[in-house]
């Protein structure tokens, strides 16, 4: 007989439903959200399961890897497909939902979605930390450009390197105006120092993703 495995993850821990071909619950419990502590619940019951179901969500890359990597025929499913079915019950629990998303693993209604690697989420990550450091390099330079033009000080457009050497440029004749710019230009230049390094990594991860696939 085969047997089916639902779970639904949350930050803490996550509630396991364990059903055969007939639907029946088999075994229920709850574990820490890690993928040894999931695989130890399973292998409990000695059994081979045909598939094991969780939805995507921010750990669900995490314990796919962990679980495929033990051999364990783990799917990562689409979420929308699954509250519409939840919907038609008012009642929601973690252990209602690992029944549900077992059930779905047994009857087939269910829509698999991709699961990237760990290099292409290690690219995402670094490409959205640039982001932030560009925004906020974009944010420093935008305050200065906007307190000066209160002294009809007009920075134009000044990029990059230069922008530091044109602002002071303009503010060397007041002594107060330089010295409230000046710890803008260090917090600035420290941030480019930063985005110099995550534009390497970029590069490196770009690389190993590129020769992987070679």
């Amino acid at each position: 007989m085969e047997y089916f495995v639902g779970m639904d993850v949350s930050m803490a821990s996550i509630s396991i439903c364990e059903i055969d071909a007939k639907g029946t619950v088999i075994r229920e419990g709850k574990v820490s959200s890690t993928p040894e502590a999931v695989a130890t619940w399973l292998e409990e019951s000695g059994r081979v399961f045909a598939r094991i179901g969780l939805e995507a969500g921010p750990l669900a890359p995490w314990l796919y890897a962990g679980l495929s990597s033990r051999g364990l025929p783990v799917i990562c499913i689409e979420t929308r497909q699954m509250k519409a079915f939840a919907s038609a019950s008012p009642v929601k629990t973690d252990r209602r939902d690992a029944r549900l998303i077992s059930q779905a693993m047994r009857t087939g209604l269910y829509r698999a979605t991709h699961v990237k690697t760990a290099r292409s989420q290690e690219l995402r990550m670094v490409l959205t930390h640039r982001e932030t450091l560009v925004h906020q390099v974009r944010q420093l330079s935008n305050t200065v450009r906007g307190t000066l033009k209160a002294f009809g000080l007009k920075v134009g457009m000044a990029r990059g390197r230069l922008f530091a050497a044109r602002v002071r440029e303009l503010t060397a004749d007041n002594p107060h105006l330089s010295a409230a710019a000046e710890p803008l230009f260090c917090a600035r230049q420290a941030l480019l120092e930063q985005l110099d390094k995550l534009d390497r990594q970029v590069s490196c991860v770009r690389a190993m993703i590129a020769f992987a696939g070679a």
